[in-house]
């Protein structure tokens, strides 16, 4: 049961939207079910014929703003209160004298109206469809006072759980206050009008923290809101320290030809510009060649940063998992900026799954356990890395490391859920679960083609090395379901990376111990591609199967390259916290 509250300053404006055919005809059998006394007048079921119905309800608008009326100049300028109370999608149907009960308690529990309290406002409760009802109040009471209507959404919020509970419907997960806010309904209506796809406030929330994603300073932040075409309008004090912001989208104007301008703190609450100083004080880490980056200087440079970035994101999962809530947050926020930065610079088949990642993520970055000032410089320097490459290929090397690091990326956000859940953050810990299921899909769209290949290539080895190396498998994989029957179908790809690996020189048993090592697989749900992606970059593999493998530059020759000791020093940590699971885990049984 979900409650939407607004203000006004039309009672009668308000009642003749509620009783009319609606912006799409959807307005049906208009009627009340509550009201402040029980007898105010109801204008969907006069039967007189008209103008009487027009009558009727000017009489009740009449009624509900008396005491506006006799208050006069003490009346507050928007006086209307407007609250919708709609089902979930799949709760029963309610009946009228149900929904009655439903307005009675909202506006006892908001102040509106106190049961037993005779100055309590005038209200009453409209329903014109099966799934929500519309309450309308006058916000002046009997006394001609005005109501205390502190904190009356969360009251709203929190007398509506308590409903779904004993009404049996479907429990909805509590806020805390920290979600941005939702577009209101006039910002619906005027996407559909004008032909956008969503309210102007989602679009420019997006655009903002996709300019955020890195930015090394202020500058650079405006400088790319700017670049992403948003008019933008910066508030600065006498001294011309800035203030603060706001941004517009390009032909979005109000009744009077103006900008329609929202200040950053309205898109969410730590897009404000002193929430984002505190963000971009940490910076990020210099790196100026390409091998700081990650990887050989042949590849291009996005898949040199998501390269990178897979081994940053790993050791972010482990922090979720230790249990430092201010750490913790903080990584939060930064895994946040990566996700942006990688759906911006995504290949177009992974784009769509990857921007829907990033937006429910969103509200996984927030909560009220303040993150602390921990190092958050190398998420933010993988995000800015990943910016300032570009965008990635849907094939080739670019499409494999893209591959690699989703599946890296699947891990995290499952971390994620998992660290809000214990600590009871049931729409953060959502958010987490729905950011993993659209990372799932897009890996599964960016790996088709590597995966693919490489099985091919697994299947065409020598049949003694393919002996080998399946004994290998056996060897040191023998708790983990590989059966001998199943070996030669279902590790194809696995033994095509061991094989490639051999040939550069390394020890393939040694190397998948190590990958083992990383972290634990009981949870996986495809052992073969998790072990893939982690071998393919510890040992400096190229993500494209149908390049010839090459041997690591000096200095890298080893089975434990440099990327694969950032993460073996992770081992520990992650083998302290079994709980840490695979890119493509599935829920253990309890």
């Amino acid at each position: 049961m979900v409650p939407d509250i607004g203000r006004g300053s039309r009672t009668h404006g308000l009642l003749v939207y509620l009783y009319g055919p609606g912006r799409r005809e959807e307005h049906t059998d208009a009627h009340l079910v509550g009201s402040w006394d029980g007898f105010a007048p109801d204008p969907g079921r006069d039967t007189s014929p008209a103008p009487a119905p027009k009558v009727t309800l000017a009489r009740l608008a009449a009624a509900l703003d008396l005491r506006v009326k006799q208050a006069g100049d003490r009346a507050p300028a928007k006086h209307v209160w407007h609250c919708s109370v709609r089902t979930a999608p799949g709760d029963r149907r309610l009946g009228d004298e149900e929904w009655n009960s439903v307005a009675r308690r909202i506006v006892h529990a908001t102040g509106i109206a106190p049961d037993g309290d005779p100055d309590g406002c005038r209200w009453i409760a409209v329903r014109h469809a099966e799934d929500h009802i519309h309450i309308v109040a006058t916000l002046v009471r009997g006394d001609l006072r005005n109501p205390r209507l502190n904190y009356d959404f969360n009251k709203a919020q929190a007398e509506c759980r308590r409903i779904e509970k004993e009404m049996g419907l479907r429990r909805l997960n509590a806020g805390d206050g920290t979600a941005a806010k939702n577009p209101t309904s006039a910002e619906k209506f005027k996407a559909e009008r004008t032909g956008r796809p969503e309210a102007s406030r989602e679009t420019l929330r997006e655009a903002v923290r996709q300019a955020l994603a890195g930015a090394d300073d202020e500058k650079e932040f405006f400088t790319r809101l700017r670049e992403a075409g948003l008019r933008v309008k910066v508030r600065h004090a006498p001294s011309g320290d800035a203030l603060g912001y706001n941004v517009a989208l390009p032909g979005d104007r109000n009744r009077h030809g103006e900008p329609v301008w929202y200040p950053g703190s309205k898109l969410a609450p730590d897009l404000s510009l002193p929430k984002i100083r505190l963000r971009l004080a940490d910076g990020t880490d210099e790196r100026t060649t390409p091998s700081a980056a990650g990887g050989r200087t042949d590849w291009s440079p996005p898949a040199r940063e998501r390269r990178s970035a897979t081994g940053i994101a790993e050791r972010a999962a482990v922090l979720l998992d230790r249990g430092d809530d201010g750490e913790a947050a903080a990584q939060l926020v930064g895994v946040g900026e990566l996700l942006d930065a990688v759906a911006q610079t995504s290949p177009a088949d992974t784009r769509t799954e990857l921007a829907a990642a990033a937006r429910a993520f969103e509200r996984a970055t927030r909560s009220h356990i303040r993150a602390e000032r921990a190092d958050t410089r190398a998420l933010r320097s993988a995000a800015r890395g990943i910016v300032q490459a570009g965008s990635a290929l849907g094939r080739g090397e670019d499409g494999g490391t893209t591959a690699m690091l989703v599946s890296t990326l699947v891990l995290v956000t499952l971390a994620a859920a998992r660290w809000h859940s214990a600590r009871g953050h049931a729409q953060q810990a959502h958010a987490s679960r729905q950011a993993a299921a659209h990372l799932r899909r897009a890996y599964r769209q960016a790996a088709a083609a590597p995966m693919r290949a490489l099985h091919d290539q697994g299947r065409a080895l020598p049949e003694a090395q393919r002996r080998s190396l399946d004994a290998t498998l056996r060897a040191v994989l023998p708790e983990h379901g590989l059966q001998a029957d199943d070996v030669p179908t279902r590790t194809d790809a696995l033994v095509a990376t061991l094989a490639q690996a051999e040939q550069i020189g390394h020890d393939p048993e040694a190397l998948l111990q190590q990958a083992i090592n990383m972290r634990e697989l009981d949870t996986a749900e495809d052992v073969n591609d998790v072990l893939v992606w982690r071998l393919r970059r510890i040992a400096q593999l190229s993500a494209h199967p149908g390049e010839a493998p090459r041997r690591p530059q000096a200095g890298t020759r080893q089975t434990k390259t440099s990327a694969s000791r950032t993460s073996e020093r992770n081992t520990s940590a992650a083998t302290a916290h079994p709980a840490v699971s695979d890119p493509h885990s599935r829920p253990q049984r309890r």
